[in-house]
């Protein structure tokens, strides 16, 4: 049986930090949401390690991941995130992260923000956020809708409830201790 995240993640420096200072912690700023769901989306068929050892390229070639911004991306853009070697050059992938900041616009506009939104549908089990993601964004399927919502705190399961940093996300309240208490 393989290690857990929290017996792992403190062997490794970039896995220790993301561990201790991202994973499950609550988010609700627009961007920083953004940027988890593209930082998923572009795991997909890689390790994290290799999202990690990216996530600042990401966030500059991304410009902050701004919404605005990135909806606003055009085939210049597209083509120059393209040619970035500090990140995941898949056109699926930069194709399907310029596409949901445009779906989030929208979503924005309905609902105020990102985190309105989620908090609209929450709580609901893994295969019901799902459903609701494939129905609302692109290249989201179930392994990165539930690693966007454990790493965000709308779902349980980020860290075992021995690990240190368990007790600090627990004073934050995430959702999914709200839905549950």
């Amino acid at each position: 049986m393989a290690p857990s995240y929290c017996a792992f993640a403190p062997t490794h420096p970039l896995h220790r930090t993301y561990h201790d200072t991202e994973y499950g912690f609550p988010l609700r700023d627009d961007a920083r949401l953004f940027e988890r769901l593209a930082l998923e989306i572009n795991q997909a068929g890689l390790s994290w390690l290799t999202v990690l050892k990216k996530q600042g390229a990401f966030h500059q070639a991304f410009e902050g991941f701004y919404l605005d911004r990135v909806a606003a991306y055009g085939p210049a853009d597209e083509a120059r995130l393209l040619a970035d070697a500090g990140i995941i050059r898949n056109r699926l992938k930069v194709r399907a992260v310029i596409e949901n900041a445009r779906r989030l616009q929208t979503i924005r506009a309905q609902h105020g923000s990102f985190a309105a939104w989620l908090d609209t549908y929450h709580p609901r089990d893994q295969p019901a956020w799902q459903k609701l993601f494939k129905q609302t964004f692109v290249f989201t399927g179930g392994e990165i809708v539930g690693e966007f919502l454990m790493s965000t705190g709308y779902l349980p399961g980020a860290h075992e409830p021995g690990c240190p940093v368990y007790a600090t996300i627990a004073a934050l309240h995430p959702p999914w201790m709200r839905a549950t208490t």
